[in-house]
């Protein structure tokens, strides 16, 4: 940024120097050498009044001082030189004005002005005035080296108020970057500061209400997940006393399987109710959560849930894994609830026998969830919360899942369009690589 501001500036101060330097140099040569002409031709009409008609039979000749570094000379009309100094024959210059005219013009290295010298509407001579044209030169250079000067020093001075500025400017730009990395990080009640530069002003005032309103949103949606598994809590507690009470006293052989089902599935909505309320909880970035479920038994415990779903439906359900660990620990209550959803997708959408194979990745294992049918319209959309497809609608349960995945360092992901599969990859620590290898 604030390099950015320099280097506008200066290319700014470049181009108006250019623009004024480049004339007023070519006018201050033009000036001189015009000055010096001037001087010339003075000095060639005040010597010109002063010569006699009567000089060439030897009446003598008064001229008056050549200019500075000059020459001043009298020549007749057969351009003889009779008086002063300069050329012995007469130049180009003389020649013209034994026309008649006043020449200004160059000769040699001189710049040289010749008058003539007219008696009875006749020429009788011509004086002839002239001085080294490296004088004026030198004198250009000169003041060119003065120009030079000055604009060095206004580029320095450019340069300077344009690093004041840049300082001026990017100060509270980098005030704000560093409000929005904190907010990032996850302090929502960071706030920008005010500065003296309105439309930064204006951002930093925008950017506060829209945090503001951020901020109040995020609260509202934890306030809701929280009141809700608060009152979702409480019933399910209670009926999970009742089943558990029914179960003691009952002594129905037919009734115990239905209330033990009944049970279970109180256990398994409390779950789910406890990790949608630790979701919208988790602050930052995601971590990797310790494992407390063996891999294995997960597996097992999907199998016995939805079992009899598929069966119902005439579907087969196989889990298995392939050459993985089966002792190795993983977070129980959100990997669950990911297969759960993962096989509720795949027996309302999908076609075919359900496989759960567990694979091992070294510093990561594997579940992949696949069935016979295949997946429509974009994979990049699937998980976007409210996109449905016709065969392996969303809604919100591949979003959840997703943000399940996530909430514990994991990924969620459609690795193969058909058969439909999807995957996910569960990171393990290195502690529990290496203790629960697998048993011969």
């Amino acid at each position: 940024m604030r390099q950015r501001v320099v280097r506008v500036a200066l290319t700014a101060a470049l181009v108006a120097v250019v623009l004024l330097a480049v004339p007023l140099a070519l006018a201050i040569r033009f000036s001189l050498y015009a000055g010096q002409r001037d001087t010339l031709e003075r000095a060639a009409l005040a010597a010109a009044v002063r010569v006699s008609p009567d000089y060439a039979v030897g009446d003598p000749v008064e001229l008056p001082h050549a200019p500075a570094g000059g020459r001043i000379g009298l020549y007749d009309p057969q351009q003889r030189l009779r008086a002063g100094n300069g050329p012995e024959t007469g130049d180009a210059p003389v020649r013209r004005a034994l026309a008649g005219q006043v020449v200004r013009g160059r000769s040699g290295g001189d710049l040289v002005a010749a008058v003539p010298v007219s008696h009875a509407e006749r020429v009788i001579g011509v004086v002839r005035a002239s001085s080294p044209a490296g004088a004026v030169r030198d004198r250009v250079l000169a003041a060119w080296a003065a120009l030079l000067g000055v604009t060095a020093v206004a580029l320095t001075v450019a340069v300077l108020v344009a690093r004041r500025q840049a300082r001026v400017l990017a100060a509270p730009l980098e005030d704000l970057s560093h409000h929005c990395r904190a907010v990032a990080e996850g302090d929502l009640n960071a706030r920008a500061a005010p500065s003296n530069v309105a439309e930064i002003d204006q951002v930093a005032r925008t950017h506060n209400a829209m945090l503001h309103h951020l901020a109040e949103l995020l609260r509202h949606e934890r306030d809701f997940a929280t009141n809700a598994s608060h009152q979702l809590r409480t019933p399910l507690t209670g009926l999970q006393l009742a089943l558990e009470a029914g179960l003691a006293q009952d002594d129905n052989a037919r009734l115990r399987p239905v209330l033990a089902e009944a049970l279970a599935t109180t256990h398994r909505l409390h779950h789910t109710v406890e990790e949608v309320l630790r979701l919208s909880r988790t602050p930052g970035r995601p971590r990797p959560a310790a494992g407390d479920t063996a891999a294995s038994q997960l597996l097992r415990e999907a199998e016995e849930h939805w079992h009899g779903e598929f069966a119902a439906d005439g579907r087969r359900l196989e889990c298995g894994t392939h050459d993985a660990p089966k002792d190795v620990q993983v977070p129980g209550g959100p990997v669950t609830e990911v297969l759960d959803i993962l096989l509720d997708n795949a027996r309302l959408h999908g076609r075919g026998t359900v496989r759960v194979v567990l694979r091992d990745l070294d510093d990561a294992l594997a579940f992949d969830v696949s069935d016979e049918g295949t997946v429509e319209g974009e994979p990049a959309r699937l998980f976007d919360r409210g996109h449905t497809s016709s065969d392996h609608g969303t809604g919100i349960g591949l979003a959840l899942a997703s943000d399940l995945a996530m909430s514990f360092g994991g990924r969620l992901s459609l690795t193969s369009r058909a058969p439909a599969t999807f995957t996910l990859l569960v990171p393990i620590r290195a502690a529990d690589s290496a203790a629960d290898a697998p048993a011969e």
